[in-house]
């Protein structure tokens, strides 16, 4: 029966996905000026020897402990930087730093508020973490809730690794980059949070006073698009009915808003990559390097796509991945001290009855097993 009706699935997956034209890359905000998705717009990635160092940065955080009125967080930033494919060693600033975070409903002015607090597991480490007050939501903040419901507390919780990673970019900016190094952030240069704007914009600042470019690799994409097919898939489709091998890029859009000042291209950092990805740098830098420069920036990051593990994805964010990641073990780990910790001052019922609130589910778990 199961069989069957899979059969039936695949088959109308197969009708609804449909092979339409492909259409220009689509975004519903105007200010986001789009280019076509033709065989002319690709350019070959070009090999340029160049001394610019790459520095890639990432973030990791795991739940400890949670209940609807609060959530404690491990969280953890890790940066690396690479020249010439070689890994950079130096100490002026730590790597990973590692935090705890807090975040719990308050009732305030007749509405319910999430602050977060943050607990740094050494002391220098505080320097490098985001400010508190800008780590408070109010819980019907429309850039953190889902739908009209109320917004999670755990989803708000984690923006608090989010604002570490910007806050963490701004000081490698400041204390490990030179004049043409470039910084590459996980994922898009897009703010999506409250008070997350003024982060970018420190970067920024920063980045520009220094001569350091800012860019963005991001792992996936939801981008459509005007024909309704994803984005990626699509650049894909044309550049496989075109036979354009080897490495390439090609420009998909520019924006200049107060929340997104970028131009935004798809990248194929390897011939034999499977996988192609969303690229972003600073738009005013990309007026000043051009297309030129930009394919400087990616021959580097293709010759930091050659790794085995994973052809095609830059080795700097696989690393930072791999060390800014919070492991599920970790967690537990933590739960149990932190455990261990509030049984010893008594409060143990206090806190029991408010995690009830959303672990029956887990108990069903365990007796399924």
């Amino acid at each position: 029966m199961l069989v069957d009706a899979m059969k039936r699935l695949a088959e109308r997956l197969d009708k609804s996905v449909e092979e339409h034209e492909v259409g220009d890359p689509f975004f519903s905000n105007p200010s986001y000026k789009p280019f076509p998705i033709s065989k002319e717009n690709f350019r070959h990635i070009e090999s340029i020897q160049s001394d610019r160092r790459l520095a890639f940065v990432d973030g990791g955080n795991q739940e400890i402990l949670g209940a609807p009125n609060f959530s404690v967080q491990f969280n953890r930033v890790y940066f690396c930087i690479f020249a010439q494919q070689q890994r950079v060693f130096e100490d002026k600033l730590p790597s990973p730093v590692e935090f705890l975070s807090l975040t719990h409903s308050t009732f305030k002015g007749g509405e319910i508020i999430y602050d977060t607090q943050l607990i740094p597991l050494e002391d220098d480490y505080k320097e490098l973490l985001p400010k508190e007050s800008d780590l408070s939501f109010n819980s019907f903040d429309r850039t953190v809730t889902v739908g009209t419901q109320r917004a999670d507390i755990e989803r708000v919780a984690s923006i608090a690794r989010r604002f570490a990673e910007w806050n963490y970019a701004f000081n490698v900016v400041e204390k490990r980059l030179n004049e043409g190094d470039v910084l590459v952030v996980d994922g898009t240069l897009q703010t999506s949070f409250t008070n997350e704007l003024k982060y970018v914009k420190k970067v920024y600042a920063a980045a520009n006073s220094k001569g350091v470019i800012v860019t963005g690799i991001s792992k996936t994409s939801r981008l459509f698009t005007t024909t309704g097919l994803s984005l990626l898939g699509a650049v894909r489709r044309v550049a496989e009915e075109a036979k354009i091998g080897g490495a390439w890029f090609i420009p998909i859009a520019e924006v200049q808003t107060s929340d997104h000042n970028a131009f935004i291209f798809v990248v194929k950092l390897n011939s034999i990559a499977d996988h192609v990805f969303r690229f972003e740098i600073n738009h005013e830098q990309f007026e000043q390097l051009g297309f030129k420069g930009v394919n400087e920036i990616l021959s580097l990051l293709s010759d930091n796509s050659r790794d085995i593990s994973f052809p095609g994805y830059p080795y700097g964010l696989v690393d930072a991945d791999r060390f800014a990641r919070v492991a599920e073990t970790e967690a537990e780990t933590c739960k149990a001290l932190l455990l261990s910790e509030i049984s010893k001052i008594g409060k143990w019922p206090k806190l029991l009855g408010h995690i009830q609130a959303i672990d029956a589910h887990d108990v069903l778990n365990m007796l399924v097993g």
